[in-house]
């Protein structure tokens, strides 16, 4: 089964040469030793918006030889939390491979999860992180999970069921959240919110993220992989969190009255 590039040519460049060229301007070259991190939050815009944020992320981190990529469910198809069953992901970059036995660990140790390509089909905010992974790690093989919203009781069985799936597996793992911050309000007005959540992401603080999102009404589409991901960190051995980039569309559309925010942290 072979999952074809839904967003290319839209979110990225659909050219193989030129989406290496982008991402090579797009990830700073560092000549500092690259973390070792549990997890991380990437925002998944089309590269024009939010691939510096990304790349700046991607560019200060070691990306081991497995990712589990997690994103949420912009479409409502599919299964509420839908596991990419087995075979490849295709970008204009090559064919990346479905990590079978974390898989399998994954369907075992977490609640919830149910093997599923609806949900992936048309969803960008998964596949627009891959072709960062597979510029910085050629080799690399994933397992690919969407979810929709949940109560935090349900996020957090499945992030403790991640991190017993990667004990299971015992290797290094990257867990990445897919989200972009909050959504279509002034800039002063989308980081007052960012502010917001990225405090409570910086404590590690998973529980008061999904809180001070709902009552607030901060538009991180991907808080709940930001949830689970930080919810798996924790029962990993992580205990520390850095803003690593932070900006909004308006400083590339140059429009401040109406923009998404994008912020990328590591979690080690």
């Amino acid at each position: 089964m072979r999952r074809q590039p839904a967003v290319a040519a839209q979110f990225y460049s659909g050219n193989t040469v030129q989406l290496r060229d982008d991402l090579s301007a797009l990830i700073p070259k560092k000549s500092a030793l690259k973390a070792r991190v549990k997890g991380v939050i990437s925002p998944h815009a089309g590269y024009v918006y939010s691939g510096a944020v990304a790349g700046e992320l991607y560019a200060n981190i070691d990306i081991p030889g497995t990712v589990l990529i997690i994103g949420p469910n912009h479409h409502g198809v599919g299964e509420p939390a839908a596991l990419y069953p087995e075979g490849e992901w295709l970008t204009p970059l090559g064919t990346t491979s479905i990590n079978v036995k974390l898989n399998s660990c994954l369907l075992k140790h977490t609640p919830y999860l149910k093997s599923d390509t609806a949900a992936h089909k048309l969803e960008h905010s998964l596949e627009v992180q891959l072709p960062f992974i597979q510029y910085l790690r050629p080799d690399v093989t994933i397992s690919v999970l969407c979810i929709g919203r949940g109560d935090f009781s349900a996020l957090s069985a499945i992030g403790q069921g991640i991190a017993s799936a990667v004990n299971e597996y015992a290797d290094d793992v990257l867990i990445v959240a897919s989200s972009d911050m909050t959504h279509y309000e002034s800039a002063a007005a989308v980081r007052a919110k960012d502010d917001m959540a990225l405090g409570k992401i910086l404590l590690l603080d998973a529980e008061g993220l999904l809180e001070v999102c709902n009552r607030n009404n901060i538009t991180m589409c991907g808080v709940a992989p930001a949830v689970v991901m930080i919810e798996a960190a924790i029962k990993l051995g992580a205990d520390h969190a850095e803003l690593l980039a932070y900006s909004n569309s308006g400083d590339v559309a140059g429009d401040y009255s109406n923009v998404v925010g994008y912020a990328a942290v590591s979690v080690s």
